[in-house]
């Protein structure tokens, strides 16, 4: 099988021996990133001793560089993935992904299962509703955009540009969206506002977004942490219904909550603090 190409985002290319006593003195992790948690893993366990490998789905277009090495692209299910654990020798693979990406959790844990690699999920607590919170959670997409009310002011989504389809269909309803990359596919609707912009947003931004637009409506999925949680807080100040879009089942097997959790559990599973 041929291996994919790493790319140093740290540091540059050493030679062959040397990279070759580097892998046998420390253990190579694996970490599926594309959210904040990801970056944060990266940096926790190069800073352990470890040789760390971010892979990223590729889906968005414009990204920071991880610690260590970055893989584009996917793997081709659950049998791509185990293959690549084995022929990569992965000490350890950490689940960091958004709470949303359900198919790659799946996947990872069918091909740790079938090669024996330790898995670890990283998974932020969801947020839950504050007092003065207008929530109304639906269970998937679809039933989010049946849920956005009819407001004066339009409809602010923020559930990622790739997931915004089911809500072309309300036509009955204004929107403004905010994605990191311009939408794919291109949003069919006759009255929308896209701003392409990446978090983390402040208190005080949002605060002028809402003001600024005359939001009469949050869409979001539950995805926690404090990156994107500011808007939350403006649309409770401001008494702007939120339709929050509930996560999916959490994962099977050992989870964790946050990024130092996740070495803690890595130590127990790999000894990983003897490695250092």
């Amino acid at each position: 099988m041929r291996r994919h190409r790493r790319h140093a985002a740290d540091h540059g290319a050493s030679n062959g021996a040397a990279q070759s006593r580097d892998r046998r003195a420390r253990p190579r992790v694996l970490i599926l990133g594309g959210s904040s948690d990801g970056f944060a893993a990266a940096e926790a366990f190069l800073a352990a001793g470890c040789e760390v490998i971010t892979s990223f789905a590729g889906r968005t277009e414009t990204r920071r560089a991880p610690v260590g090495f970055a893989r584009v692209g996917g793997f081709g299910g659950v049998s791509g993935l185990a293959a690549y654990l084995a022929v990569e020798d992965i000490a350890l693979v950490v689940d960091a992904t958004h709470p949303f990406a359900a198919i790659i959790t799946r996947n990872a844990a069918a091909a740790c299962a079938e090669v024996g690699a330790p898995l670890i999920h990283v998974v932020r607590p969801p947020w839950t509703p504050e007092p003065g919170d207008d929530w109304r959670v639906a269970a998937d997409l679809d039933s989010a955009a049946r849920m956005v009310p009819v407001t004066d002011g339009p409809c602010f989504l923020t559930v990622g540009r790739m997931k915004i389809g089911p809500f072309a269909t309300r036509r009955d309803v204004r929107f403004l969206i905010r994605t990191v990359d311009p939408p794919s596919p291109p949003f069919d609707h006759p009255d929308t506002l896209l701003i392409n912009d990446r978090g983390p947003f402040s208190l005080d931004a949002e605060r002028a977004l809402f003001d600024e637009h005359r939001i009469g409506c949050l869409v979001t999925a539950n995805s926690g942490g404090g990156a994107a949680a500011a808007k939350l807080v403006a649309a409770r100040e401001r008494g702007v219904p939120v339709v929050v879009v509930d996560r999916p089942p959490p994962p099977q097997g050992r989870v964790v909550a946050t990024v130092p959790e996740a070495v803690a559990a890595a130590e127990e599973m790999i000894g990983l603090s003897m490695a250092w």
